[in-house]
């Protein structure tokens, strides 16, 4: 069977099912849908979805903060172990960060899901020094997860570009904006060029772009000044499956529902 799984940061999903998610969740050829920033309780955010979705969700500590989910179709797959505490840390900030959830087709395949909203740092600041360590703790679980047999489809907001490839105004954030810097980088590089495949990269090759999130400001949307910075990230088994990656940018700055573009992929399993 093929599987579509679509990742996409919800920038707070009562206020994104207002500006149109509810529209696009209808109409998704998704089987599963990993979200970041759901910033809302297990029960309302299972709610908006509906009937036709399970939802597990890892709030945030914080109110109003993070929060992960994982949807899927209750007719296309079934639920085993869930973990939302593998890369969590003491720090109220750390949580509603990473949520996995083990899926299996009815052709009794499973697939592990991983929905992930990494720290979005600011320079010069504690921030970013939460951020190195949650990348360290991540970059600890993958290690872990490297050696395991369940193919492993790590999906979300990773808030680190690659390359000059991933962002428009290169030379204006290098080494001054979080997200950009050399040191968040190297995380994300250790991991693709090791024992994790970029799923974008892998089947668009060294295009630029496509971008995943623009500002609200200014004209960022309609320029396509964009960042590519919501990831599709497999382990090879999983990723030599992979047949087509999309992003579904919206058609206007209108139609929005967030500041990120939903990331689709779909995979050839058994």
């Amino acid at each position: 069977m093929s599987l579509r799984v679509a990742s996409v940061n919800v920038n707070g999903i009562r206020a994104a099912f207002r500006k149109g998610m509810d529209r696009w969740v209808a109409g998704t050829t998704a089987d599963v849908i990993l979200a970041q920033e759901v910033r809302a309780p297990a029960d309302v955010a299972a709610a908006l979805f509906g009937e036709e979705w399970q939802v597990e969700v890892l709030p945030s500590q914080l109110k109003g903060r993070a929060g992960v989910a994982v949807a899927w179709r209750k007719d296309v797959l079934s639920a085993g172990e869930v973990n939302g505490m593998a890369v969590a840390e003491v720090d109220p900030s750390d949580s509603g960060r990473w949520l996995e959830v083990a899926l299996t087709t009815g052709g009794g395949t499973t697939v592990r899901a991983i929905s992930a909203y990494l720290h979005s740092g600011q320079v010069d600041t504690p921030k970013l020094d939460a951020k190195l360590s949650h990348l360290q703790r991540v970059t600890e679980r993958l290690d872990q997860l490297a050696s395991d047999p369940i193919p492993t489809l790590v999906c979300g907001d990773f808030n680190v570009v690659r390359t000059h490839k991933d962002i428009k105004n290169w030379k204006g954030n290098h080494n001054k904006t979080s997200g950009v810097l050399d040191i968040e980088i190297a995380y994300l590089d250790r991991w693709m060029n090791g024992e994790w495949v970029d799923v974008s990269r892998h089947l668009n090759g060294d295009a630029q772009g496509p971008y995943t999130w623009w500002s609200w400001r200014g004209k960022a949307f309609d320029n396509d000044a964009g960042w590519r910075i919501d990831y599709h990230m497999a382990s090879p088994v999983l990723a030599e499956l992979a047949r087509d990656v999309t992003v579904d940018r919206a058609a206007s700055y209108d139609e929005r529902f967030s500041d990120h573009a939903p990331l689709l992929a779909t995979y050839d399993i058994a």
